[in-house]
């Protein structure tokens, strides 16, 4: 059956379609779940033809995060890992260029009355985790090449199990866990430097983490063990920071590892504030002892 001419002459002149986000482009390519016209630019190629960005879109949004056994969505990198360990890098090197800053942030609880944490440098509970002995001084670049050795080596594995957040919780709790105990029974003026304290909190983390999993836990007891020797029988071994940071990191590990599933991360958080809790309580103890009054 022939077409009449001027039904053939509207059908040559109908304008083509265009794409739905850019509506000068021509376009004869639809999206096959939504039947949308889109251009090659909002097109992505799907398992039975193209999908426009707007639909892929959405189902990422219905597709749920893949969580961590112990909540907290899984991490494929070590991105707070080697991020804690460019930042350490970054202050051995500011230490080289400006050695003054060992002074400023050294964990010392009372130098004098103008010096420490009982006079309110309380950041040095801190600052001190991220600074190690300088050139020519002590174990000198060995402190801090074993102790970012150590980080390399069990951070991408509990970070991973962990998630980001709560492996960087475990190392920064540890951190002030060691800096505490050492505040507490250490003495008075003699001051500590380092990352031990956090690396060992690391180490127990990976006991507990063995031990809930249940895969052989005998390398890591070893080295636990090994390392806490050399830490009372060495000299000028800073043991009371080993102790408070393997202390800490484990008992926070386990909170998080043991939580049970209902209300887990309101557990973990729970446990998180608690443990802090209880180093700050431990601040101000010693405070009292060294100063005479509580310094909220």
């Amino acid at each position: 059956m022939a077409i009449p001419p001027d039904q053939d002459q509207d059908q040559s002149q109908a304008a083509p379609p265009v794409c739905y986000r850019h509506p000068g482009r021509p376009t004869y390519v639809s999206c096959v779940r939504c039947g949308r016209p889109a251009c090659p630019d909002c097109l992505r190629p799907a398992a039975v033809g193209h999908q426009c960005v707007d639909c892929i879109k959405g189902q990422n949004r219905g597709v749920r995060q893949a969580s961590g056994r112990f909540g907290g969505q899984v991490t494929a990198g070590a991105t707070v890992t080697w991020t804690l360990v460019a930042i350490n890098v970054v202050c051995y090197i500011v230490e080289l260029v400006y050695p003054n800053i060992i002074n400023d942030g050294v964990m010392v609880a009372r130098f004098d009355p103008q010096i420490g944490v009982a006079d309110g440098q309380v950041y040095r509970l801190i600052t001190s985790a991220f600074l190690h002995e300088p050139l020519g001084s002590g174990l000198g670049i060995l402190h801090i090449a074993f102790n970012m050795w150590a980080l390399i080596i069990v951070g991408p594995q509990l970070e991973r199990v962990l998630g980001r957040l709560r492996f960087l919780a475990v190392y920064l709790v540890s951190a002030l866990g060691g800096s505490v105990l050492y505040y507490l029974i250490a003495p008075v003026a003699t001051p500590a430097l380092g990352a031990s304290g956090a690396i060992f909190g690391l180490f127990g983390a990976w006991f507990v983490m063995a031990r809930r999993m249940r895969v052989d836990a005998r390398q890591i007891i070893g080295l636990i063990v090994l390392n806490l020797a050399i830490g009372f029988f060495v000299p000028n071994i800073g043991w009371q920071a080993h102790v408070g940071g393997l202390v800490a990191g484990a008992a926070l590990t386990a909170a998080y590892a043991y939580a049970p599933r209902p209300n887990r991360a309101l557990i973990q958080g729970a446990a998180t504030v608690a443990i802090v809790a209880l180093l700050i309580a431990g601040i101000v103890l010693r405070d009292y002892q060294l100063v005479g009054a509580v310094r909220l």
